[in-house]
């Protein structure tokens, strides 16, 4: 499988042409959802804290908004590239419409380890990259969110830097945000709560019962440490297996999660858990497991691998855990995948609910923003296992034919093909 195309735009690129395919789309308006509408790649030049000045790459992908305006993740990163932003700014796309949210999707990024960086550091970064990107961001433009290694703090200092180059509060214009200045009750586990949901209509369609289910989480970071607790409390399933870029732990009877979180946030990864035994990143995903949840980054499921995956379901937290030559394996091999831009849609759903918020200058409960994030990933699971079985396709390309068709007719709404 050494030629098996791991480039991440390429992947999204060819996921949009299975859909194309089978929604027999024409093809100008093909060959306009291929494509970013517009991107930047900026440069960033950050004084040190010993008096140097670093000079930073930064990245914003504006995918297609034809249903409304830009949203996505930054993501800060030392692979960080164009590919992958354009890729992410695409999948936002297909997630923002497979949830039904009126925007449409973007994703940037700076290429750095902020594990190396200092907190005022991160901050002189924040501000200089709102400087850099800040004349096209806007509610009604592009609103950017948290995403891997960036944090509500450095949206906040994002949008107080915003502010001050306006002059006049804009608290929408990034969401994430810490609580105290605009920020929504729910956001911090919203990734991995709408997957559990997800999770559990899966349990529902396949009849597996949840108490008896076990799952692994590739990646426990913020979307792997939620979705171990949400998936105990929600649906009484017992992890037994985590893991970091250090390495994993596994304990057949299951983990202690709430203990396993804290020697995360102490010691900086799972590795040295007590009464776990050590496990690698790649035997984790092998595991005989009900569950499991891919909750890094892309391509840790491929063509090489996947025909060794033993779970039931693989609910896909991160984005692009999967290569297409694996999903045509996971399918045959009767592995159920909820695709990344379903699973993990609960983050940008409850981003358009502060935007909401935001907007009106009026707050929801956490109870209201539960069962508001419920009813939108239960309506978009269902209707995404609908097409699944009635066309006898896989769920991602099902969840594509859904999305893609809603962006395709807003385009041709709009006149544009």
């Amino acid at each position: 499988m050494s030629n098996e195309q791991l480039n991440p735009f390429a992947i999204a690129q060819s996921q949009l042409d299975t859909a194309a395919d089978i929604l027999g789309l024409d093809d100008s308006t093909r060959q306009l959802l291929r494509e970013p509408m517009r991107e930047f790649v900026v440069t960033i030049p950050v004084k040190m804290d010993d008096g140097s000045t670093k000079v930073f790459k930064g990245y914003r992908v504006q995918y297609n908004n034809s249903r409304g305006p830009t949203k996505g993740g930054l993501r800060w990163h030392p692979d960080e590239n164009i590919d992958t932003v354009r890729a992410l700014a695409a999948w936002m796309t297909w997630k923002t419409a497979i949830v039904d949210i009126p925007l449409g999707g973007g994703k940037g990024g700076v290429t750095c380890n902020p594990k190396e960086l200092s907190e005022t550091e991160k901050e002189r970064l924040a501000r200089g990259y709102i400087r850099a990107v800040g004349k096209i961001l806007g509610v009604t433009q592009d609103v950017p969110a948290p995403d891997v290694y960036t944090t509500p703090q450095i949206m906040a200092w994002m949008m107080d830097e915003y502010e001050t180059l306006r002059g006049e509060a804009h608290p929408g214009v990034i969401t994430g945000k810490p609580i105290g200045i605009g920020g929504s009750q729910g956001r911090g586990d919203a990734t991995a709560r709408g997957g559990v949901y997800t999770v559990r209509e899966a349990f529902k369609a396949l009849n597996i019962d949840a108490s008896k289910a076990t799952c692994a989480i590739q990646g426990f970071g913020n979307a792997g440490q939620h979705a171990a607790k949400i998936s105990k409390e929600l649906l009484g399933m017992k992890t037994v297996a985590a893991s970091d870029s250090k390495g994993g732990v596994y304990n057949k009877n299951g983990l202690d999660v709430d203990a396993l979180v804290e020697h995360k946030l102490k010691t900086g990864s799972v590795v040295g858990f007590s009464g776990a035994d050590s496990i690698s990143n790649e035997d984790l995903l092998e595991l005989d497991t009900t569950v499991i949840f891919p909750a890094a980054l892309e391509n840790v499921i491929t063509g090489s691998n996947a025909k060794n995956i033993k779970a039931n379901i693989v609910c896909e937290l991160a984005n692009g855990p999967s290569t297409p030559d694996a999903d045509d394996i996971l399918y045959d091999n009767g592995v159920f995948v909820i695709p990344d831009f379903l699973a993990n849609a609960g983050g940008v759903t409850v981003s358009y609910f502060e935007q909401v918020q935001n907007t009106y200058n009026y707050y929801w409960t956490l109870e209201q923003i539960h069962e508001q994030l419920d009813r939108k990933m239960t309506h978009a699971f269902k209707g995404t296992y609908e097409v699944s079985k009635s066309k006898s396709i896989n769920m991602r390309k099902a969840a594509y034919v859904i999305s893609v068709d809603r962006v395709a007719k807003a385009c041709k709404l709009r006149g544009w093909v």
